[in-house]
C-alpha cells in the first residue's frame, strides 16, 4: 500500500502579512515625481527652511561631542523643554523624569506604546479617512483597525457609529487631530463625547497631535488628555518634524503615565534605541528658544496663507477643494480628471502638469475615496507658486 507524503511549507517564505503589504501611495507617487522632475505635493516633506536657532543647537552638539546614544528618554535638557511646552501651550502637566518619552519621531512613539500596552488580535478604532500609516503599523503588529468612518464634507464624527464599533475586543482608539489626510481639527464636544466612551470602555486612547501648531480661522488646539478622567488613559503623541521643518531628524516625543512608561521606553529602545542625539539638542533649542517669541502664530499665518493659495488654485482648476481647519493638506474632489480611480486620475494629473498629489484611496477602506486627492502645501514659496500656476493651467 503507498504512502503520500505529506505536503511541507517551505520554511523559506514571507510572513503571514508581508504579502499583503504594499508601498504606500504616498512614497509611490513622490517617486514618480522625482523620476519626472515634477513638484511634489504629494508627501507630507515639509522643505521649507528651519528655524536658524534649531540647526545651530544641533550643530554646536556635534561639535561639543554629544555623538553617542542617549539615555532611554532622551536627553535631559529635551525632556524638559517638552514638559515646558507641554505646560505652557497644551495646558498638560507632566513629569519631564517620568513622564516624558523621547521617540524616533512620532510614527516611532506609536509603534512603541503599541508594543507595549496592546496585544495581537486587540481593536483599535481609527476613524476615516485615516493616515495609512496608523492603519498599517496596527496590522503589522497583528492588531485590528476598525474603521468608523466621518462624514463629508465637514468630516463630522457620527457617535452612534462610533458606539456601534466598540465590542468586547476594542482595546483603543486613535485621534489624529489636526488631521492628515482631511485637516479636520475635532472640537471639544467631539472629543468630550470621544473622552466619555474611552472612560466607559476602560480604552487607552493615542492621540497623534503632530499638526497641533497647524491651526487657521482663529482655532485652538484641544489635546484630550486634558479633559477629566483622561490623564491616565491617554498617550499623547506629537514631534518636532513638521513644526520645524526637520522631518528627516526623527524627532518625536509622547507624554503620558508614568504607570506606562518604563514598558513604552522599552520597546522604543529595543527597536530604534534613541533618537539622534545631536539633534535632540537641536531640537531642545527650538523649543526653549523660540517659545516666547512669534514663531507659532506667523507659522500658523503663513500656512494659512499657503492653505488659501492652494485652495484657490484648485478651484480654478475645477478641482473642488474640501477647505482644511488644520494641517498642511487639502482634499480634493478630481472627479473631472479621466480615470477609473483616484490612483489613475492622480497619475494623469502627474503627467500633464508635473504636480504630484495621493490618490484619495490611500486615506480610505478599499472601494472608497477614488473621488479624491490629497495636495500638500508644506512647501517653500517657489515651488508652490509654481504648482498652482501649473494648476491654473490644467
Amino acid at each position: 500500500m503507498s504512502t503520500i507524503a505529506p505536503t511541507i511549507a517551505p520554511r523559506l517564505r514571507l510572513s503571514e502579512i508581508a504579502p499583503a503589504v504594499i508601498q504606500s501611495e504616498i512614497r509611490a507617487m513622490s517617486v514618480e515625481c522625482d523620476r519626472i522632475g515634477g513638484i511634489n505635493l504629494a508627501q507630507g516633506i515639509c522643505d521649507t527652511e528651519l528655524p536658524g536657532v534649531v540647526a545651530e543647537g544641533a550643530t554646536d552638539a556635534i561639535r561639543d561631542g554629544f555623538n553617542i546614544y542617549t539615555r532611554l528618554d532622551g536627553v535631559q535638557v529635551l525632556r524638559e523643554a517638552i514638559a515646558a511646552k507641554l505646560q505652557t501651550y497644551n495646558h498638560l502637566t507632566v513629569d519631564p523624569q517620568s513622564e516624558v518619552l523621547v521617540t524616533s519621531g512620532a510614527t516611532g512613539a506609536l509603534y512603541a506604546s503599541l508594543l507595549a500596552l496592546l496585544n495581537p488580535g486587540d481593536e483599535v478604532i481609527i476613524f476615516e479617512p485615516f493616515y495609512g500609516y496608523h492603519v498599517s503599523t496596527l496590522i503589522s503588529l497583528r492588531m485590528k483597525p476598525v474603521i468608523v468612518p466621518l462624514a463629508e464634507p465637514d468630516w463630522q464624527l457620527d457617535l452612534d457609529a462610533l458606539r456601534g464599533a466598540i465590542t468586547s475586543n476594542t482595546r483603543a482608539i486613535i485621534v489624529n487631530t489636526p488631521s492628515n489626510p482631511s485637516g479636520k481639527v475635532f472640537g471639544r464636544g467631539e472629543l468630550e463625547a470621544i473622552a466619555a466612551l474611552a472612560i466607559e470602555h476602560d480604552l487607552f486612547v493615542f492621540t497623534d497631535e503632530i499638526y497641533e501648531y497647524f491651526l487657521f480661522e482663529g482655532i485652538d488646539h484641544l489635546s484630550l488628555a486634558t479633559l477629566p478622567g483622561m490623564r491616565e488613559r491617554t498617550i499623547t503623541i506629537s514631534g518636532l518634524s513638521k513644526t520645524f521643518s526637520i522631518t528627516g531628524w526623527r524627532v518625536g516625543y509622547l507624554a503620558a503615565s508614568s504607570r506606562w512608561i518604563s514598558a513604552i521606553g522599552y520597546f522604543h529602545d529595543l527597536t530604534y534605541v534613541c533618537s539622534p542625539a545631536p539633534l535632540q539638542f537641536g531640537a531642545a533649542a527650538g523649543l526653549r528658544q523660540l517659545a516666547d517669541s512669534s514663531f507659532y502664530t506667523d507659522l500658523a499665518s503663513s500656512y494659512e496663507a499657503k492653505r488659501d493659495q492652494l485652495c484657490a488654485a484648485l478651484e480654478d482648476a475645477g478641482l473642488q477643494p474640501y477647505v482644511p481647519q488644520g494641517a498642511y493638506y487639502v482634499l480634493a474632489n478630481a472627479e473631472r480628471i479621466a480615470g477609473a480611480n483616484s490612483s489613475e486620475r492622480a497619475r494623469a494629473l502627474l503627467r500633464a502638469t508635473g504636480v504630484a498629489s495621493v490618490p484619495g484611496s490611500a486615506f480610505f477602506r478599499p472601494g472608497l475615496g477614488d473621488h479624491l486627492l490629497r495636495f500638500c502645501f508644506g512647501k517653500r514659496p517657489a515651488d508652490l507658486d509654481l504648482a498652482c500656476e501649473r494648476l491654473r493651467e490644467f
